[in-house]
């Protein structure tokens, strides 16, 4: 096939003047090479096409694809990551990973926890605050965790998101507001053991990979998953590959994400954030649809080294499962 790659590149926008943040989500260019190497080793033709701007350019130039892999984030709203596949399906042109509805729908995270619930799911209470005012008549039990409902990457997330009275809610609520421009999604904080469990197919044909346990060392801020952390995991996160044979915990989290990424419709492959309450029983967190895909650095292939599959390999099953889609018509 030919494929097109399609991808926010993080160097590219720093030339633009934005921060480290602001492109916490987007790729190097080692990714891009790794992906395209793996698509070229598996016999396809690669074109790479970029942001969603070089796509626009492209498909107005008549540039057509047998599929896009599709990794782009998007810089601007709320519905950022449903921007390219939006486009793709206006020219009828498939694609890798998921859908328009899902990716805008996963984004904002207390959609999401609601779609979630009424699938049965167990995740801990929230609420979405969208102004200062709202913050005053949040009721939910301290130790409270506060992050912004429509990032990735731990942006927005440090030690004060775990926040346990009435003055830290307001003030670290009225600054992620300002921050960031957008609600603040406030649950209750989970104390127990944290989890991101890798998946890959579609429907009735996905799978669980396998479960990295996220283990915060003595030299990282504490209780939290957050930017610095994750930046900085080398030196201050530990990461342990459990087995649901031997661990039920974790056998109960691999449950609960494979059912919430059928419940949600995600495709392809991605992730599944869990953590455990008090009593140890997993809850969902959030999904990542686009999961990254740095060989060395990022979780999902990190779970499949950690399982003796190749990177390869992981674009492999990628490509099969959208082509399977393609042959259904989906």
């Amino acid at each position: 096939m030919r494929i097109g790659l399609t991808y926010d590149l993080r160097t590219e926008y720093f030339a633009l003047g934005f921060s480290e943040e602001e492109t916490a989500e987007f790729d190097r260019p080692e990714t891009i090479e790794a992906i395209e190497l793996a698509l070229q080793a598996l016999g396809h033709q690669t074109d790479r096409i970029g942001h969603v701007r070089a796509l626009v350019t492209r498909l107005a130039a008549g540039d057509c694809w047998d599929l896009v892999f599709n990794i782009a984030e998007g810089m601007y709203g709320i519905g950022r990551e449903a921007q390219v596949p939006a486009l793709l399906d206006a020219y009828r042109i498939p694609y890798t990973f998921s859908d328009p509805l899902v990716l805008a729908l996963s984004l904002h995270k207390g959609m999401t926890k609601r779609v979630v619930r009424a699938a049965g799911i167990p995740t801990p209470d929230f609420v979405v605050v969208h102004d200062v005012q709202e913050l005053e008549t949040v009721d939910l039990p301290f130790p409270m965790f506060a992050k912004p409902v429509a990032e990735g990457t731990g942006k927005g997330i440090n030690a004060a998101s775990k926040i346990c009275d009435r003055d830290s809610l307001l003030t670290v609520g009225r600054s992620l507001l300002e921050r960031f421009r957008q609600p603040v999604l406030i649950e209750r904080f989970l104390p127990g053991r944290e989890v991101t469990v890798g998946i890959w197919g579609t429907g009735a044909k996905a799978e669980v990979i396998g479960t990295m346990e996220i283990l915060l060392k003595p030299t990282a801020e504490p209780e939290v998953y957050s930017y610095v952390n994750k930046e900085q995991c080398d030196d201050r996160v530990e990461y342990r590959y459990p087995s649901p044979s031997e661990d039920g915990e974790v056998r109960r989290a691999e449950e609960i994400a494979l059912a919430a990424w059928q419940a949600l419709g995600c495709r392809d492959a991605g992730r599944i954030d869990i953590r455990s309450d008090e009593n140890g029983q997993p809850q969902f967190l959030e999904v990542n649809p686009l999961a990254g895909l740095h060989p060395q650095h990022s979780d999902l292939p990190l779970i499949c080294t950690a399982r003796g599959i190749s990177f390869q390999r992981l674009i492999e099953r990628i490509i099969q499962s959208a082509s399977e889609r393609m042959a259904l018509g989906r």
